[in-house]
């Protein structure tokens, strides 16, 4: 981590905006600085409907962020879904300029520079290169090869590419709100080292981001990153269905499916009565149902989620090396059960995030968080911060209690 760095990270969502900004202090670690979101739906499905109404948000979101830090922030890290990405493995293998002296911080980058010499499709644009290991001459494989004795070394990582297209509308929509993109990251690769426990991070893994419109999949063999892609459906398709069937209100839906969120009809203990507020149906203005015509429509909805996920991880030969799921995710996780829905269907063992972090972040702030962290940790990078400037001379820094109010629970 680069300490003293500020990294603001935007996560642009199906339902919000939200932002955090971060620094890093003198125990590498990332203190809070302060945390904004407003609410946005100028994305559906995964494609954006309205630029207007997400650059506006995210001008709201940045001149609050503003007042609260007492700074000017000109430019951030943004995430990305991942049905606009493609990952390509890449490796190559350096020379040591001096095998006496050790592999320098120098070998290392110009192996990076020269790993990302691939055939870049025109529609697509290079943002990111993840180091996955190095390998010595030896044999050793390493995360870290400097101050290493060894005449060369094979670098192994992943190029990641996005849509042109995508950016190109991104990067206007956060021009015309006045704020510069320092870098582009998959939700599911910032996400990882958040959500996942230090078990899971070095095992095969299918992390399930599944927030209001979208299901965001990232597979990792280990420590390098395989597969993602984005299916757009999400937690608000559970509600939509609740307010379809029973004809009632999405708002009504909404507090029903929170309420009563359960995932398999065959786990419920009473099958109650629920009067319906909002029946829109005949003349009256109630409707009784049971609780299990209710869970009936939620299994629905995710055993489909899980049937198309399972149908594209097949799909793309990769179902048989992954040994666990993890859930994370405000569209699944306060559904009971959805894990257990989940391994009946995938057939691989699925548990809903158990992370530290991810315990203790606010579900609003946890990409835009697991953003500030992803870049705080890039290695071999001497400088990650965002452009920032202070607008007076206290320090910006104030009290953790006052700065974290409003992104940790309490």
């Amino acid at each position: 981590m680069a300490i003293g760095d500020i990294i603001v990270g935007i996560d642009i969502g199906t339902s919000k905006v939200s932002a955090v900004v971060g620094e890093v202090n003198n125990f590498n670690q990332i203190e809070i600085i302060c945390s904004t979101s407003n609410k946005c739906r100028g994305i559906s499905k995964g494609k954006i409907i309205d630029e207007d109404a997400i650059s506006n948000a995210i001008e709201k979101t940045i001149l609050e962020a503003e007042e609260i830090s007492d700074l000017k922030i000109n430019s951030s890290y943004i995430n990305i879904p991942g049905k606009y990405v493609t990952i390509v493995q890449n490796s190559i293998v350096k020379e040591a300029k001096d095998k006496y002296a050790g592999i320098s911080l120098k070998d290392v980058a110009l192996s990076m520079n020269q790993i990302r010499d691939i055939e870049i499709p025109d529609d697509k644009i290079l943002i990111d290169i993840v180091p996955d290991k190095f390998i010595l001459d030896d044999g050793k494989i390493t995360d870290d090869p400097i101050g290493k004795f060894s005449s060369s070394f094979t670098l192994m990582a992943q190029i990641i590419l996005a849509d042109r297209e995508y950016v190109k509308k991104i990067t206007n929509i956060f021009r015309k709100a006045g704020i510069d993109i320092d870098g582009i990251v998959p939700n599911t690769l910032s996400e990882r080292n958040l959500v996942l426990d230090i078990n899971e991070q070095s095992d095969n893994v299918m992390l399930l981001d599944i927030g209001a419109g979208n299901t965001d999949i990232g597979i990792f063999n280990g420590s390098t990153y395989v597969y993602t892609n984005t299916l757009s459906l999400g937690g608000d398709n559970v509600t939509n269905d609740i307010a379809y069937v029973l004809n009632i209100s999405t708002e009504e839906a909404e507090k029903l499916k929170r309420q009563y969120g359960l995932a398999l009809k065959s786990f419920i203990d009473n099958d109650n009565n629920i009067v319906l507020n909002t029946y829109m149906g005949g003349d009256s203005k109630n409707k009784t149902i049971k609780s299990s015509q209710l869970i009936e429509i939620i299994e629905a909805r995710v055993e489909e989620i899980f049937s198309l996920i399972n149908k594209e991880i097949i799909a793309q030969g990769l179902k048989n090396s992954i040994n666990n799921v993890i859930l994370v995710g405000e569209g699944i996780v306060n559904l009971n059960k959805s894990d257990m829905a989940g391994k009946i269907i995938l057939n691989i063992p699925v548990k809903i995030a158990t992370g530290r972090l991810v315990t203790t972040v606010k579900p609003t702030f946890r990409t835009s968080y697991a953003i500030v962290r992803y870049i705080a940790s890039r290695p071999f990078a001497s400088s990650v911060s965002s452009n920032i400037d202070t607008r007076t001379e206290k320090s910006f820094i104030k009290t953790f209690a006052t700065k974290v109010r409003d992104f940790f629970y309490s």
